[in-house]
């Protein structure tokens, strides 16, 4: 499903635990956000709506390496049509720009951008204290490099990121947020499941995909 569904579906279990909680505004603000953001967070091991500006910038960093090897190979020949003789550093520099330009996968640079971004969420985490954060942190560094919808999208993962819900709630000491996480998680396996392509809710027990088809 599309990531604007999930987010659709996360928001919907979010209004429903902001009725179900001691309403206020704030809370049902706190609950649809969390929820939202669950429902979002099983798609980090690939490319998604969280990533979607991650996804921009890596194209962008491929392809200003990938010309950037190719002008300093130019320049290269141009040094020795003059005969001129670059140096053994310059020629490595530039054979190097030049291969991982041609051999860097996009997909690649974004895990790269998005573990940078999860290694300052930890480090922000450490600094303030906030161990949900360092965990969320975690989470969002080490799950891109992961096949999509394997680990992130089974039965095991929704606990781990009920652990860092639980956390938060303690921090906001507003009662529910660790199960408005789960079940925001949740939603998102479960419409998944409702797809041709189904889920494996037990990997890595067993690599069979479950599908409901209504």
């Amino acid at each position: 499903m599309t990531g604007k569904t999930h987010l659709a579906i996360g928001a919907a279990v979010g209004a429903a635990a902001s009725v179900y909680f001691p309403f206020t505004l704030e809370n049902a603000a706190i609950y649809i956000a969390v929820a939202g953001f669950s429902a979002l967070s099983a798609d980090l091991d690939g490319p998604s709506m969280l990533s979607t500006k991650l996804s921009k910038i890596s194209k962008l960093i491929r392809e200003f390496t990938l010309w950037s090897g190719f002008l300093l190979a130019g320049i290269i020949c141009y040094y020795f049509f003059t005969d001129r003789t670059p140096s053994p550093l310059y020629i490595g520099v530039a054979g190097a720009v030049f291969l991982l330009g041609l051999v860097a996968k996009q997909g690649v640079i974004r895990n790269v951008l998005a573990s940078a971004v999860g290694i300052i969420v930890m480090y922000a985490g450490y600094y303030y204290q906030m161990n949900w954060l360092i965990g969320f942190g975690l989470f969002a560094a080490w799950v891109p490099w992961l096949k999509h919808r394997g680990m992130t999208h089974t039965v095991w993962a929704v606990p781990i990121w009920g652990a860092i819900g639980w956390g938060l709630e303690n921090q906001l000491e507003l009662e529910g947020i660790a199960i408005v996480a789960m079940l925001g998680y949740l939603s998102h396996l479960v419409a998944d499941t409702l797809t041709p392509s189904g889920v494996k809710w037990l990997y890595p027990l067993t690599k069979k995909s479950f599908k409901l088809r209504l």
